[in-house]
């Protein structure tokens, strides 16, 4: 699934960039490689199934994200910090999705994959009140993946932080129903309800 398909758009905001496209086999299994403290090389690609029926790629919003829709993700560590890129095929066709890592695995309940991972986190935040302010829920202190589908509900997003993984890492990539994630003061980083979540093993 991954580089399979031409990329339909990436998310503007600043930090995101255009991804570019090959070929490489597809696969089911995540295989996660730890270079060194800290360092990260890892991919993984699952198919969406109900919260019934499955415990690491769920959909919450099957008319957004139908079953069978593909998830692919890979993160590597680099010189200048972290490269995570996202892939999806057979979402909903020609709309927008905000998507972000987060800090707990996917469960059956959109809600169990916890807030947006931070580097540095949002002393304010709580789980009742997530991080709004734009200090810490920005895309270079996030991991913002927003993409656009095409016509066959293919997209594809990357982005590169600043920073790498320490003592925490991400758990999770999350599909938000939003088409693109705020970015002012008091709703900075919310991208509506959840309809889709694959557990990653960061680690």
């Amino acid at each position: 699934m991954r580089r399979s398909k031409q990329l339909v758009a990436g998310c503007a905001a600043v930090g995101l960039l255009a991804a570019g496209c090959g070929d490489e086999p597809d696969g089911d299994d995540a295989n996660p490689q730890v270079n060194g403290a800290g360092a990260v090389n890892i991919e993984q690609e699952r198919r969406l199934a109900a919260p019934e029926q499955v415990t690491d790629a769920f959909t919450y919003d099957q008319a957004a994200a139908p079953v069978g829709a593909g998830l692919s993700v890979s993160a590597k560590s680099t010189g200048a910090g972290t490269l995570v890129e996202f892939d999806v095929d057979g979402l909903a066709p020609d709309r927008g999705y905000a998507v972000h890592l987060h800090t707990k695995p996917c469960g059956p309940t959109g809600d169990a994959a916890g807030p947006h991972f931070q580097n540095r986190v949002d002393p304010a935040a709580t789980p009742e009140q997530p991080s709004k302010d734009p200090a810490y829920a920005n895309p270079q202190n996030e991991f913002w993946l927003d993409l656009r589908t095409n016509a066959e509900g293919d997209g594809e997003s990357r982005t590169e932080v600043p920073f790498g993984f320490s003592d925490r890492v991400p758990a999770s990539v999350v599909v938000h129903a939003e088409e693109h994630t705020a970015t002012e003061h008091g709703k900075a980083g919310q991208a509506g309800g959840r309809v889709a979540c694959m557990t990653v093993p960061f680690r």
